[in-house]
């Protein structure tokens, strides 16, 4: 079994969560995606008062492995520990994303279903760039489909 495309799975709907340190950029893509026709589904958290990331990111990583959304956008200060917590949820491939060159990746080579970005590594404009590179670029298969079912076993 072979993991789908993005032209075999059009996007349609994503998900997104943060933490405390990434809820500013949260909102502006947000209204960025919903100007480019994107259904958005937002987890939280509503503020940057501090909080415990698990509790936003895991929701929406199950949502995204459970097929409710097509796609998943985590954010924290760096990132890292979003893409943790969201890569333990079976069938979720969550890429740390600081670059337009490690979106195309993330998606031609890991077909990754959730992208998590930090708010303190990345600026604002960097960002809508990398999300577009991310949600445009196919996935290439071949070897690596071997490799993503290998991680699914």
């Amino acid at each position: 079994m072979t993991s789908p495309t993005p032209a075999e799975t059009p996007i349609k709907s994503i998900v997104i969560a943060s933490d405390h340190a990434g809820y500013r950029y949260k909102r502006r893509i947000i209204e960025y995606l919903t100007k480019e026709g994107y259904q958005v589904e937002d987890m939280g958290t509503d503020s940057t008062e501090s909080v415990d990331y698990p509790d936003f990111i895991m929701p929406a990583a199950r949502a995204v492995a459970e097929g409710k959304y097509t796609r998943g956008i985590v954010l924290g200060g760096s990132g890292n520990g979003e893409a943790i917590a969201a890569n333990r949820i079976k069938g979720v491939r969550c890429a740390v994303c600081w670059n337009e060159k490690s979106a195309r990746l993330a998606s031609m080579h890991n077909n990754a279903n959730m992208i998590s970005i930090g708010e303190r590594m990345v600026s604002l404009h960097d960002v809508y760039e990398i999300i577009d590179i991310w949600l445009s670029t196919p996935f290439e298969g071949g070897r690596h489909a071997r490799r993503i079912e290998k991680l699914d076993e």
